[in-house]
């Protein structure tokens, strides 16, 4: 195995990561019930831009993925096995330094975004700055 090195890597871990998600019975109906069946490769695009600008600091990402999380629903639980597909599927793909990387960024965005929802739930009358 190599490390995670390029954006054909991250499109391998994307597309990979989310067969897993929609197979999944916990996180699996969230994405389905969200994303239309003819929607999935403009996800999956906008998936590998997120991912590379996140992992690489490129420029290709544009957006606010916050956003698109606070109307579904989503609790700890879900978060926990967003988490664990996550890691599984880049552990079975790669091995160095950037997985590790990778898995740190992802656990702070999992915690980042944890935070903000509990922050909204837990005040009502105030709308959110997104």
């Amino acid at each position: 195995m190599h490390d995670l090195l390029t954006k054909a890597d991250i499109i391998v871990l994307v597309d990979s990561f989310y067969e897993r998600v929609k197979e999944d019975a916990v996180i699996g109906p969230i994405f389905l019930e969200r994303i239309a069946s003819d929607s999935w490769d403009k996800h999956m695009s906008t998936m590998y831009r997120f991912w590379n600008s996140v992992l690489f600091g490129s420029a290709d990402y544009r957006g606010n993925p916050f956003s698109h999380h606070i109307d579904l629903g989503i609790e700890a639980a879900h978060f926990e096995r967003w988490t664990i597909l996550f890691e599984s599927t880049l552990r079975s793909l790669f091995a160095g330094p950037n997985v590790e990387e990778a898995l740190m960024k992802a656990q702070n965005m999992r915690m980042m975004f944890e935070a903000k929802l509990a922050a909204i739930r837990s005040n009502p009358n105030i709308k959110p700055i997104l």
